[in-house]
């Protein structure tokens, strides 16, 4: 027997929360997030769930019998990392309510014919190591281990470092974690208003955004505050505040969403005109023509400035991710087991992008945010629509499992 909802979000919620501010610090591999990984292991062991584990970082807890040998598995489940101060829900939502719906339907006493995994993903936020969805990818092959183990965290720790520290045994790469896989669905709170404008408590995903991150280097000349004219500087802190409006400019025109949230500066002293400005773009459209022009005309105009500005500019693209169109039969199948809820676009990505694009019948469902706000402590969701959430996602696996 499993406990319920409000009981395992009152003991999960406490962990890596700031006393200050109330948001959330769960960056993956510190301490905080191995205290919500060992929640999930005392979790799935509680409902006698078997739990595996890959050298990736992820887990997967399973819902299985000796007949079920052969039969490829229904996945569900999400991440327990969050961004920098971030919210409650974005992730934990999808891991808890797993649990629930394996509780609701034990309740019912629905027997699966095939397995039922509910599955962690490592590093999704993409908040300490840079790259979004890092345990996904490297389970799939998107990122190789090379490139994994190039990435460096904010204090120039690498991955494989960070992963041992935490009493991993990183093995990166390919995994067969899942074997066969039939379907996987994700359960995350909506991080946007389409819900609450449509007066849904729960949505079906249609397709996520593509996005990218890139990372843009200014470069100048160190040189004092107080002595240096204004005509004689070359500053590359005005060069990266103009590419910062223009960029904010170019996306109100595209109807898209660019966000400068990350900016390094040296030598950072208060009275001195900074050497090098280093800033990370945050890049999404509804189409990849939309992007790709979005982030040439933002690329143009720094350009232009860094020219009239006497600095340089370099524009480095660190991460893309290509639209994702979730498979569209499944999509309508689970909206129309679920009565004709709506089906909506995010533009936000998700482990369950990396899977769909890896050739895995993916589908999502959303649970609606009465504020929109994500990625801040105000991140929000009532408890009547997360248990509503949990019997959508119930119905779902019973459907796909059944």
């Amino acid at each position: 027997m499993g406990i319920g909802f409000e009981q395992m979000w009152a003991e999960l919620q406490p962990l890596g929360r700031s006393a200050t501010s109330g948001g959330y610090f769960r960056q993956p591999f510190d301490a905080a997030e191995r205290e919500c990984h060992a929640w999930f292991v005392e979790q799935a062991q509680l409902r006698g769930l078997e739990v595996g584990h890959d050298g990736n970082g992820n887990s997967v807890a399973w819902w299985r019998a000796a007949e079920h040998a052969g039969r490829p598995a229904v996945l569900t489940g999400s991440h327990l990392d969050s961004v920098l101060d971030g919210g409650a829900f974005d992730g934990p939502l999808g891991v808890v309510s797993a649990f629930g719906a394996v509780d609701l339907l034990r309740e019912r006493g629905f027997v699966p014919s095939r397995p039922i995994a509910v599955a962690v993903f490592a590093e999704e936020e993409g908040s300490r190591f840079g790259l979004a969805c890092l345990g996904s990818r490297l389970l799939t092959g998107q990122t190789t281990p090379d490139q994994a183990r190039a990435l460096r965290d904010r204090d120039g720790g690498f991955l494989l470092d960070a992963m041992s520290a935490a009493g991993l045994e990183p093995e990166l790469g390919r995994s067969d974690l899942f074997g066969e896989v039939a379907a996987f669905v994700e359960l995350h709170v909506e991080q946007g208003r389409d819900l609450v404008d449509r007066d849904a408590p729960v949505g079906v995903a249609s397709a996520i955004w593509p996005h990218g991150r890139y990372r843009l280097d200014f470069t100048g000349e160190a040189n004092h505050a107080g002595t240096t004219r204004m005509a004689d500087r070359q500053d590359p802190m005005l060069t990266y505040a103009m590419t910062a409006l223009a960029a904010n400019k170019q996306a109100r025109l595209a109807d898209a969403r660019a966000t400068f949230g990350r900016v390094e500066v040296a030598p950072n002293g208060i009275n001195a005109v900074p050497s090098r400005v280093t800033g990370w773009l945050d890049a999404r459209a509804a189409r990849t023509e939309t992007l790709d022009a979005m982030v040439d005309a933002i690329g143009r105009q720094a350009d232009d400035r860094a020219g009239r500005d006497g600095t340089r500019v370099v524009l480095t693209v660190e991460s893309q991710s290509p639209a994702v169109d979730f498979d569209p039969v499944l999509a309508w199948r689970i909206a129309d087991r679920l009565g004709g809820v709506p089906m909506i676009a995010t533009g936000a990505g998700h482990d369950a992008g990396v899977l769909s694009a890896s050739g895995v019948p993916t589908a999502m469902l959303f649970v609606r945010n009465p504020t929109g706000v994500s990625h801040s402590p105000a991140e929000h969701a009532e408890l009547a629509d997360c248990l509503a959430g949990v019997d959508a996602l119930a119905a779902t696996l019973a459907d796909l499992a059944g």
